[in-house]
Parts: C-alpha cells; structure tokens; sequence
C-alpha cells in the first residue's frame, strides 16, 4: 500500500509536521523524502495549530523553521501549513506527493489527519526512525534519566559503532541530494595518532583547510544553529569547510551534572551531521579541551572558533587559531534553557504526555484497520 508512484523521483515532494525539538527522528523523514524527489517543500504547523490538536509546543514557530530550514535535505520551508494535510497547499506549491513515516498521526478528533491524501494517492510511506521523538525527549526531562547515555568511549568506543549505527552515519552524511557522498564522520580515540575515520567524505581531508568548532550540541536547537551558519559564512570566505567536534557523555555529564546531555552522543551526532552549515563532517569523543597535537590530527585546520558563551578557564588557552564568534540573534538559547521551559511548564507537558497516550491507541487502532483493508 501506498507505493512510490512512478516518475516520483521527477516531482517535488512535501512533507509537513510540528518538528518541535528537530530532532534526527525529524531529518530521517526529510532525507527519505528528499531520495524520492528532485525537490523538498517542508511544512510546518503553528503554535496555535499544534496546542489545538496535539499540546503545546516547547519550540515556537520561528524556532522551528530556524532549525528546518538548516537541514540540508530541505529546499524550501512553508510555515504555518495546516495540521491535516490539505492537497490544495500541496498543489500550491507544485507538490503531487506527501511523504510521510510509517505510523498514523491524528488530530484533535482522533481521525487520521493524512485519509484526504491517502484516498487521492497521493501519499507515499518512507520508514519511521525508531526510539526517539520529542515525547521522548520531554519525557527525559521530565523524569531526568540517565540511561540514554553511552559509556566512556574512551574505553568502550566499539558500542557506538554497532551496524544500525553505521549505516545511520553513512546516511546522515550524504549531499544535500541524500543520494552521494557528502561530509565525513571521524572518531577520536586519544591514544592513536589518526582520527579514525568512519564515513569518507567527498573530498581529501588532509588537502581540505577547515574551521573547527566544538561542543556538546544537546537538544540541537537554533542557539546552535545560528553559531554553525556564522562559521560557515567565515569557512566560506576562506575556501574551507566547518568540522565539527562533538563530546562524548561521560564528559558533558561531567561539567553539567544531573541527567545531561538529554540526547546521546548518537542522536547529537546525527543532529549536528543533517545541518547545512556541517559540510566537513564532524568528529566524534573530541576531547574538551582541543589541543595542538589534536588539531594537527586533524589535518589542515586555519581557525578555531567558540561561541559567544564565556569561556572555560584554561580550555583554549594552547590555541593561537582561536576566534569567538559574536553574539547573534538565538544568543540567549542553551539546552538548560530549554529544559527549564518544559520543567517551567510540567503539568502542561505532563497533560500533553498523557494525551499523547490516548491518541496513540487510537492510532494503533487506524492502524490496524488499514493494515486489513489492504
């Protein structure tokens, strides 16, 4: 059932939702959507739209389209598109197919806000990522859990390399087609003198110059966002391309306590690697504090850069590369301010974690009859 039409790979393809929180669970759809076609028209619902028909939001909608806009496998970001999907807007924007994951969405109704499209054929099934969604995510914080985490890497690298994983990393480090070869993911292990690389990319690291930057990227959001497209614009001038540092659990938790990061280093990676500005891929267990010998592992790096956060004492005190980048218009942004949105509002999350429960067994239940109807 709602196989991919023939001459689909021609048309350009839409594909709409909340995106709260963009998650790699959210690029995952976009980049099975944008392998289908030639182009992708996002549409993203409102505030008001979404309290409406699902609960509230923790991002807002300029929030949201911030952070789809920068994913690599989005041509255009339509806001405001309406909750159920109405082939109008999509025939506006010179769309023939919907492109949607494996599993029901409902309105406040509890009817299946895709029936319009699927009974015009023009709905096309790509597969759902697994194990992550914003009600997880709200969920971790809510309940402050830790067992998200990997272990120290330094010593238990392997688990983070699993099959499913890899294919994820090769995947999430394709072109803004979703098709060829694009950025590359390398793995830092502290005692050897090569980055291990675990995706190639489509150029020659070690004849590539770079910009680097570093951080934890938890619940990857406009602040971090915004801080990519200053690097990239700078990386653009100078003929070079950004590589991107990411830190491992262990060490987030480290420095932030509690249950952080609320996203692994996996899901994190995957955040980081769907971003436009991210076009020389990104290095996982970077060590928090980047030395010389670690840069110059690297290969040609000219400039290291850091956010407009205050600087930890003694962190880039060996860097002579080092350049801040100024405050911007999402300075205000960071993980600990996003929780203390949803910690601020927790009988509104709460409520919308419960009603999240209920709509799911209806889904399963739409589910199951279209799954007989077939």
């Amino acid at each position: 059932m709602y196989e991919r039409p023939e001459g689909i790979e021609n048309c350009r393809i839409w594909i709409d939702g909340c995106f709260d929180f963009a998650h790699h669970g959210h690029a995952g759809a976009m980049l099975q959507a944008r392998q289908l076609g030639k182009e992708l028209y996002v549409g993203v619902h409102s505030d008001e739209e979404i309290l409406k028909n699902k609960g509230p939001t923790v991002m807002n909608l300029e929030e949201r389209i911030t952070a789809v806009t920068a994913c690599k496998w989005s041509t255009k970001t339509i806001p405001n598109a309406p909750y159920v999907t109405d082939p109008k807007i999509m025939e506006e924007h010179g769309c023939p197919y919907v492109v949607h994951g494996d599993d029901i969405t409902t309105d406040a109704n509890g009817e299946d806000c895709y029936q319009i499209v699927k009974d015009l054929g023009k709905f096309v099934v790509v597969k759902r990522t697994p194990n992550i969604s914003t009600t997880d995510l709200v969920g971790r914080m809510l309940l402050m859990t830790k067992t998200h985490h990997y272990k120290d890497l330094n010593k238990n690298w392997k688990d983070l390399l699993s099959e499913d994983n890899l294919i994820r990393f090769k995947n999430y480090s394709t072109d803004e087609t979703g098709l060829n070869k694009g950025s590359g993911v390398y793995l830092n292990i502290p005692d050897e003198s090569e980055l291990k690389t675990i995706v190639e990319p489509n150029f020659n690291l070690k004849d590539q110059k770079l910009v680097y930057i570093d951080g934890g990227f938890d619940l990857f959001h406009p602040g971090h966002i915004e801080i990519l497209k200053l690097v990239f614009e700078k990386a653009k001038t100078a003929n070079a391309k950004v590589i991107v540092g990411i830190h491992d659990d262990l060490t987030i938790n480290k420095y932030k306590g509690l249950n952080y990061p609320i996203m692994n280093i996996f899901e994190r990676s995957l955040c980081v690697l769907q971003c436009r500005y991210v076009n020389g891929g990104i290095i996982l267990n970077a060590p928090y504090k980047p030395t010389k010998e670690f840069l110059d592992k690297i290969g040609n790096v000219i400039k290291v850069y850091h956010g407009p956060t205050e600087l930890a004492k003694g962190v880039y005190e060996d860097i002579d590369l080092l350049e801040n980048i100024p405050k911007h218009k999402f300075d205000n942004m960071n993980t600990e301010f996003i929780v203390n949105r949803v910690l601020n509002n927790k009988a509104a999350y709460e409520e919308r974690q419960k009603k999240k429960g209920w709509k799911s067994e209806v889904e399963k239940v739409l589910k199951s009859k279209e799954a007989r109807d077939v």
